[in-house]
C-alpha cells in the first residue's frame, strides 16, 4: 500500500492544469468552513504506482487560510494504494460479472490477497460509496440515468459509476473514465477505511468541476 503523511485532495490528472489552478489560488481548502486558498508547497515522495506509465510524485499545497496541508493526489490513483484506480477498477468490474478473486488476480497479475482485499473492501463501503456517488449524480438532473438494479454490492457500484460516467460524457461530451470520477467523488477514498464520507466526500464542487474539466 501506498501511505501519506498529510491528508490528501484529489484532483485532475492533467498536472499542468492542475499547477495553473494551484498558482492561480483556484483549488478551495478541504477543511470544512475554512474557504482559505491553496497554494504550492513543495512535493511529496516520489512514489512507483502499477499501472502508470511514470512514478507519482504528487504536489503538496498549503491553504493560506487555515495553514494545513495536503497532498494534491490525481484521479489516477486512490488513498493507500499501490495499483491505479483503472487496474483496481477493472478487476472489480470483472469481479462484478461473478467471477472470484482467484480469477480476477490471474487476469489481473495481482496477489490474490491484494484483490481479495478490494472485493471485500468494496463489500464493507458500499453504502457509503453509493451515497456519495448518489448525490454527485443528482448534480446532473435528467442527464442521469438510473443503473437498472443488480444483485451484488460490487455490481451495484460498478453499474452506478458506469451510470454516472454516463451523465458526465452527456454534459461534458466525450467518454470519461467512471473509475477517474469514482477517485474524484470520494476524493480518494473509495476503497479507504471506512469508505468516503457520505457528506464531505462530495464537499469540493469547485474542485470536483475542476477534476472533470482537467481530464478526469
Amino acid at each position: 500500500m501506498v501511505h501519506w503523511s498529510a491528508p490528501v485532495l484529489t484532483v485532475g490528472v492533467d498536472e499542468a492544469a492542475v499547477e495553473s489552478a494551484l498558482v492561480g489560488g483556484l483549488l478551495a481548502c478541504p477543511v470544512p468552513g475554512c474557504g482559505g486558498r491553496l497554494r504550492p508547497w513543495g512535493w511529496a515522495r516520489e512514489r512507483v504506482v502499477r499501472g502508470l506509465v511514470e512514478k507519482l510524485h504528487p504536489r503538496r499545497s498549503l491553504c493560506a487560510g487555515c495553514r494545513s496541508t495536503h497532498v494534491l493526489l490525481p484521479a489516477s490513483v486512490l488513498l493507500r494504494r499501490g495499483d491505479a484506480v483503472v487496474v483496481i477498477g477493472a478487476g472489480l468490474l470483472v469481479a462484478a460479472g461473478g467471477v472470484g478473486h482467484r480469477k480476477v488476480a490471474e487476469e489481473l497479475g495481482r496477489p490474490e490477497s491484494t484483490v481479495r482485499g478490494w472485493m471485500r473492501r468494496v463489500g464493507e463501503v458500499a453504502d457509503r460509496v453509493l451515497a456519495v456517488l448518489g448525490v454527485a449524480a443528482a448534480g446532473f438532473g435528467t442527464e442521469f440515468v438510473p443503473p437498472a438494479p443488480v444483485a451484488g454490492r460490487v455490481g451495484q457500484v460498478v453499474e452506478m459509476l458506469g451510470a454516472l460516467g454516463r451523465a458526465v460524457g452527456r454534459r461534458l461530451g466525450g467518454s470519461r473514465s467512471p473509475w477517474r470520477l469514482a477517485s474524484a467523488v470520494t476524493n480518494g477514498c473509495l476503497l479507504a477505511p471506512g469508505g468516503p464520507d457520505p457528506v464531505v466526500g462530495v464537499g469540493y464542487p469547485i474542485n470536483t468541476n475542476s477534476l472533470l474539466a482537467a481530464g478526469v
